[in-house]
């Protein structure tokens, strides 16, 4: 029994050594044996890969999950998000790609099996592939593509070759190489191979993206189509026919489109619930809104906004409705519900939706001649768009034309409602103030007795109220809740303070200072008559208050009809070349020309109406304006202009001819003139584009007749009066960069300087004597042989004197000495007064007019 128990024993042990001397001796990777294939192939597979695998498939589901797809353009076929920064040696974007990059890596190091120069080990192609997903997905395509190649050359026999193919073309696509990756892929399908359905829908969607990224898009339906049939996967099945509905509505083929949404709705809860709102959306875009059913478009949208699993779509879903108002001139449906769009609680705030809300609310407003709250929402708007964008700069440059149409319309509003006042009676007056002040002490009291009511004196911390702004939950950016960026709560608050304790000083414990038995009361002690009569003698609410402010001096009265009349021909202008409003345009300039404007606006908003007119087919106003010129203003510019249009650019009025005129003035130092002349013609071409360049010239030679300081004045007024134009921004650029500098007014050593000038000054009376003295140094330039070294000038240095300049002075000392040598050398008896300069003190004495501080400074 112990001899059978025994060898039973020892058999075990044997087979197991034997088993481990098997084991030991299929490790090696050096040897072609079966066994050793086996092992290392299982241990790749089953061990490492499928790990890596693991690894993959949870960073692309991370990578889905972060993603935020764009509806507004066609989807990419892919979720992944490609970011311009690369990542640092040893960085990654994923976790998970590092570790299947880890684990491929492993697999390829402790497994494969090269010996004379081939592979042994069937899973390594597996581990190459594994390897290049993943450096993909972590954006480091380079590397990738190293990974996809090398299964290509290296594994001519591998079946996995058709899958690397493909994974190279999507990452020669992610590289920009668009055209490369189409013709490879078309070259594969020419090939006639087999594929597999997962490769097969892999290489038709790749195909699709290629044929999407060079914008051919009825050419992606096909290879699309392709990869719809063969796709296992319903979340891409539902991205793609998604994108072929795209495809086909940006191709205008509304009924395809339409079907093609109608696919992703009926996959219902199979793809994620996203591209079912969506695809609803969508056709909701394309509804007909002359032929469809209005009551049933309206029950869908309703009962897609009471679903509860929509909840994380309102925004979506409230933007469309608000759509459907608009298109159908509902304005307050639309401004309501662009509103429950901003308000809508979801997950994922789409900031592209959100600038579309504001978007529509600021063309809203602008249209109803709102332009604050226009104004408000397209700085919204511009918050929430990238700022790269030609969008952007168009909303901006929108914004930027406002701010003159807030302006101008503040004073018009304004100047009207005084010139209505100055035109009604007494009686009239007095009639209009006691029924404002009468609505105004009404609303007081009905507020002081709320108050009282409501006891909210006995609230030491809300003095001033708790409620909030009315302004409109949509305009972020036009408003806030703080107490103090509310004007009306503010005036509310310190009404109500008065009220309540009175008029006190500005100091600690003011409340526990002693005053008058009135101003202790509070509102919720006090009777009726007490805050009755505080109301009553409140100026705010005594008629006599605001028609003692009307203006009756006859000067102030003409100069506000001036103002008003001249901010109507501005929003005129503003109007029509700026925004295309010709019915704002016309309207404007039409009632200005009813105004009696002054003389210099009368004839530039006829010439506009025509033009307006014109722009909008109406040719019978057209035709009235355009007679109107050519009888009331046959000698006109404008009337040369509607008689032969083509003779503008010969015409030597023409404001272009004009501004080159005054500026050949200012080439030849005729400064006074060129300011004379530009402020003559800015005059005539008010309201012209060119005015911002006669200002500009204008700033130029201010500078240099008056100096730095009123060249400083001059480039700020072009630079806020005119921030739109090219002038306006060329002076704003020139106060930023180049101002600091010319502000500088110390003195360098001359010494240091490469040019230096010999200076002899005049009197701007003795132009003749300066000219002479000019003809004689050139001759002594020409007799010592300086031709081509040293030249002269006659330089304007301020409206009382001139300088004769010789330039090409290589120092101070011989600027001077050679000042010496024409003085004494018989010849020349040059004996004028002069003196040595650098460049750089030149300059400075040019721009601050400052002569006799350098010449103080020189002679110390």
């Amino acid at each position: 029994m112990n001899l059978k128990k025994n060898n039973f024993s020892t058999a075990v042990h044997f087979c197991v050594a034997i088993l481990a001397l098997a084991t030991i001796a299929s490790c090696s990777r050096k040897k072609d044996k079966w066994l050793n294939r086996n092992f290392h192939a299982m241990g790749t597979y089953y061990n490492i890969i499928y790990n890596g695998n693991l690894a993959l498939a949870a960073g692309k589901e991370e990578l889905a999950q972060n993603y935020q797809d764009n509806f507004w353009e066609i989807l990419p076929i892919e979720r992944m998000q490609v970011e311009e920064e690369t990542n640092k040696p040893g960085e990654t974007k994923n976790a998970n790609f590092q570790r299947a990059e880890e684990k491929a890596t492993k697999a390829i190091q402790k497994h494969n099996m090269r010996i004379a120069g081939e592979e042994h080990n069937p899973q390594m192609d597996e581990a190459f592939l594994l390897l290049g997903k993943a450096r993909y997905y972590d954006q480091r395509f380079f590397p990738a593509l190293e990974a996809f190649n090398y299964i290509l050359t290296d594994y001519p026999e591998s079946d996995r070759l058709v899958t690397a193919k493909i994974w190279r073309e999507k990452t020669y696509m992610r590289m920009g190489n668009d055209e490369l990756a189409l013709q490879n892929l078309q070259k594969l399908f020419e090939e006639q191979i087999e594929f597999e359905d997962e490769d097969l829908a892999n290489a038709s969607a790749a195909m699709a993206q290629a044929y999407l990224n060079l914008d051919q898009k009825e050419e992606a339906i096909a290879p699309l189509n392709k990869a719809i049939e063969f796709t296992d996967s319903n979340e891409e099945k539902g991205r793609w026919i998604y994108i072929k509905g795209q495809i086909y509505d940006r191709l205008g083929e509304i009924d395809s489109a339409n079907k093609a949404f109608d696919q992703v709705i009926e996959l219902n809860r199979k793809s994620p619930r996203e591209y079912m709102i969506n695809a609803y959306m969508e056709k909701a875009k394309n509804f007909d809104y002359d032929e469809g059913d209005h009551l049933a478009f309206m029950e869908l949208m309703n009962e897609m906004l009471e679903n509860r699993e929509n909840r994380p779509y309102l925004d979506i879903i409230n933007y469309q409705v608000a759509q459907y108002y608009k298109n159908t001139d509902s304005i307050d449906g639309a401004v309501e519900f662009y509103n429950y769009s901003l308000r809508a609680e979801v997950p994922k705030q789409n900031n592209y939706l959100k600038s579309r809300d504001y978007l529509n609310l600021g063309n809203i407003n602008f249209d109803a001649a709102e332009y604050k709250e226009a104004g408000a929402y397209y700085d919204s708007v511009m918050m929430n768009i990238p700022q790269n964008t030609r969008e952007f700069r168009s909303i901006r440059k929108k914004r930027e034309n406002l701010d003159d149409v807030i302006k101008y319309e503040d004073i018009a509003r304004r100047d009207d409602s005084i010139i209505n006042l100055v035109a009604m009676s007494k009686a009239d007056r007095l009639a209009y103030f006691e029924e404002v002040t009468a609505e105004m002490k009404q609303k007081a009291i009905e507020e002081a007795k709320r108050l009282k009511a409501e006891g909210e004196t006995k609230k030491a911390g809300n003095l001033f109220g708790t409620k909030k702004s009315t302004a409109s939950s949509g305009n972020t950016a036009g408003g806030s809740n703080f107490y103090f960026y509310d004007p009306r709560q503010v005036a509310r608050g310190l009404q109500k303070f008065n009220r309540t304790w009175g008029n006190r000083e500005l100091k600690d414990n003011w409340r526990y200072e002693a005053s008058s038995s009135g101003s202790k009361k509070n509102i919720e002690e006090a009777k009726e008559e007490d805050f009755m009569a505080i109301i009553e003698s409140d100026p705010a609410y005594n008629p006599q208050t605001y028609i003692d402010s009307i203006p009756s001096d006859k000067k102030v009265i003409d100069s506000i009809r001036e103002e008003r009349n001249f901010a109507y021909y501005q929003l005129g202008v503003i109007y029509k070349e700026k925004f295309k409003e010709y019915g704002l345009a016309s309207d404007k300039l039409e009632t200005l020309l009813q105004n009696n404007p002054q003389e210099r606006l009368i004839l530039p908003s006829k010439y506009y109406l025509y033009k307006i007119y014109e722009a909008t087919g109406n040719t019978a106003s057209a035709d009235k304006w355009k007679q109107n010129i050519l009888t009331q203003h046959p000698d006109s510019r404008y009337a040369s202009i509607l008689r032969n249009p083509r003779s503008l650019r010969d015409d030597e009025n023409s404001p272009e001819a004009v501004y080159a005129s005054i500026y050949r003035k200012y080439k030849a130092e005729k400064y006074k003139e060129v300011i004379d002349n530009a402020n003559n013609y800015i005059e005539i071409y008010t309201g012209d584009d060119i005015v911002p360049k006669f200002e500009l010239l204008k700033a130029f030679a201010k500078g240099r007749y008056q100096g730095f300081n009123a060249y400083e004045e001059a480039l700020n007024y072009v630079a806020l009066t005119y921030p739109q134009s090219e002038e306006g921004k060329k002076a704003e650029e020139i106060i930023k960069q180049s101002l600091p500098a010319l502000k500088n007014i110390n003195f360098s050593k001359d010494e240091g300087g490469d040019q230096f000038y010999l200076v002899y000054p005049f009197a701007s009376t003795d132009l003749k004597m300066a000219e002479e003295l000019q003809q004689k140094l050139d001759a002594a330039i020409a007799d010592k042989g300086y031709e081509g070294q040293f030249y002269t000038s006659i330089d304007f240095y301020t409206p009382t004197e001139i300088f004769v300049v010789i330039h090409g002075l290589k120092s101070k000392l011989g600027a001077e000495g050679f000042g010496k040598v024409l003085a004494e050398e018989k010849d020349y008896e040059i004996n004028h007064t002069n003196f040595g300069i650098s460049d750089s003190n030149y300059q400075i004495v040019q721009i601050h007019k400052n002569l006799d501080a350098y010449l103080a400074e020189q002679s110390q």
